[in-house]
């Protein structure tokens, strides 16, 4: 059994079964992975994917629990090249976030700018993604770290340590009714129709549990995953909008007031999470901290020997979590 041969069985079951995709990201020879597939499976007695004809059309359940396997083990070789690396030279490296589009746009750029600089030689890769994606990634080993709101909470392998609190606000032109009430309540939201987040995206789950406390039955019309995009048909008169506080930039969206909406929802949390057993290199408990100032490296440390979700909530219980 070759390492070589644990890569190729992970990124063909990572590229859809596709096996010359899977030679072209990993810039060898579509011929040479297939044997080195079989030439695996031969040795292991079983198959990992079931064929018909030359091609693979699913996992076999052996295959599944190869797999797992392969991915733990490749997991720690790149560990062990992160430790050598970090001795070697701690200022080079990669470093790879998931997170959605309201992150990326809005709570990070300041934070990204600022590790460039002082990090010119890291490599940083940004994916986007739906917060289950994200969750998926970081879970695999696929992202060093993932950034959302939502749905973190569902991987057990996964370090989740929280960053701030935020809450909601409704968008509307300068010229709409709302903007003349003196104390919004969710029967006013509510009378209009909404355009807002997908279900599972940046808190919807908070927006939806206050409707739902109040016998409600919000008419939303459009739903996206870009606060941005989300804008846009608020400005084609489509809907009010429940976005994310942070998405509202007067200087950039001048002609859409924002209307505080914290008294109508509860507030919702930001984590940063990473795989249980990551080793973490000098510049990634910086980004940690640089986003959130309070997570530095001893609270982070403390959080990693944590071994349920219970420990780790009352690891963060007496935080006083700043507000974006």
């Amino acid at each position: 059994m070759k390492l070589q041969q644990l890569r190729y069985i992970w990124e063909v079951a990572h590229h859809d079964l596709n096996v010359s995709a899977t030679a072209q990201s990993l810039f060898t020879s579509q011929p040479g992975i297939s044997k080195q597939i079989r030439l695996l499976e031969d040795e292991l007695g079983v198959e990992v994917f079931a064929r018909s004809g030359k091609h693979l059309t699913h996992v076999t359940p052996a295959g599944e629990a190869i797999l797992e396997a392969a991915g733990e083990v490749l997991r720690k070789v790149e560990s062990i090249k992160q430790v050598a690396q970090e001795f070697s030279n701690e200022k080079k490296g990669t470093l790879s976030i998931a997170t959605t589009h309201t992150q990326a746009r809005y709570a990070l750029p300041a934070t990204i700018s600022a590790f460039i600089e002082r990090y010119p030689d890291v490599s940083l890769h940004m994916h986007q993604g739906t917060p289950m994606q994200i969750s998926e990634m970081a879970a695999d080993g696929t992202v060093d770290f993932a950034i959302a709101t939502e749905a973190l909470e569902l991987f057990s392998d996964l370090i989740m340590m929280p960053c701030y609190r935020w809450n909601r606000c409704i968008l509307v032109p300068r010229d709409h009714p709302l903007c003349q009430v003196s104390s919004l309540s969710l029967e006013d939201v509510a009378a209009h129709p909404i355009v807002t987040y997908v279900f599972g995206f940046t808190g919807r789950s908070k927006l939806d549990e206050a409707f739902t406390e109040k016998g409600l039955t919000p008419r939303v019309v459009f739903t996206a995953a870009d606060a941005d995009v989300i804008k846009t048909y608020v400005r084609l008169g489509l809907g009010i909008g429940i976005v994310a506080g942070m998405a509202h930039d007067p200087e950039m969206d001048p002609d859409l007031v924002a209307l505080d909406a914290s008294h109508l929802f509860a507030s919702s949390v930001t984590r940063i999470g990473c795989r249980r057993g990551t080793f973490l290199r000098g510049y990634m408990y910086e980004f940690i901290e640089d986003f959130a100032p309070h997570l530095n490296r001893d609270l982070v440390n403390e959080a990693f020997r944590c071994h349920s979700k219970t420990e780790l909530e009352r690891l963060f219980s007496h935080i006083d979590l700043p507000t974006f």
